[in-house]
Formats: C-alpha cells, structure tokens, sequence
C-alpha cells in the first residue's frame, strides 16, 4: 500500500507584531455588574439615580404605596414609615454605587533594587 507524501502547509502564519488582541472592556468606564455589560443603566429599578429625586418620591407615597414599593423593590415591609424610609433610602444608594463605582488608578511606586534582583531571578 503506498504512503502519501508529507507535505509542508503552504500558508504562513501571521508575524507577531501583525497580531492585534482585544480585551472585551469598554474604554473609560468601570462595569461592575452583567447588566451594566448588557447596557443596563440602573434607572429602570428606581426610575432615577438622583438620591434627592427619590427622596421626593418617597415623601409622596402614603403608607400603603410605601410598603408596596418596598416588596417591589425585595424588602420586608415593616410598619413604622420612618424605618421603612430609611431602609429604602439605604437601599437605593447601594443600587446607585453599583452603577457609579470608579475605576481606582494605582500608582507603581519604584522597588528597591533588592527586590528588583529577586524578581528578575525567575526569568
């Protein structure tokens, strides 16, 4: 039975610095959860990231109306308003800091030459 001939691919790869790689991020802005990857804005929970804004609202709801946004939004209402207020408000601004968070920018500070040494020892 006769072989076949090994033969070499004819179409050469790519040079490295012809290479281009991408990241997936979006330049300039910090996403924190999927939703915000999905293009999620958080206004549609509370219908506003003002703090100010919901404050307003909630001084406009009555009793009733507080307690059913309160197990809209997933909290157990409870029957003092002025609790039941600061437990929204309280949860409304952990809502709007996973919106806002900031990309924290570390500096890198020189090492000492004795640690450069250590490091450079694995190569």
């Amino acid at each position: 039975m006769p072989r076949k001939k090994v033969t070499k691919a004819s179409k050469k790869g790519k040079k490295v610095q012809e290479l281009s790689q991408t990241h997936g991020k979006v330049e300039g802005k910090v996403l924190t959860t999927l939703d915000q990857i999905w293009g999620d804005t958080g206004i549609s929970k509370y219908k506003t990231l003002e703090l100010e804004e919901y404050e307003e609202q909630l001084s406009e709801y009555n009793k009733t109306d507080l307690q059913a946004h309160a197990t809209k939004i997933g909290l157990i209402p409870v029957d003092s308003t002025g609790e039941l207020k600061k437990r929204l408000v309280r949860e409304f601004k952990k809502h709007v800091s996973k919106y806002n968070a900031t990309a924290k920018q570390i500096k890198a500070t020189p090492l000492d030459a004795k640690v450069m040494k250590i490091l450079a020892e694995g190569k």
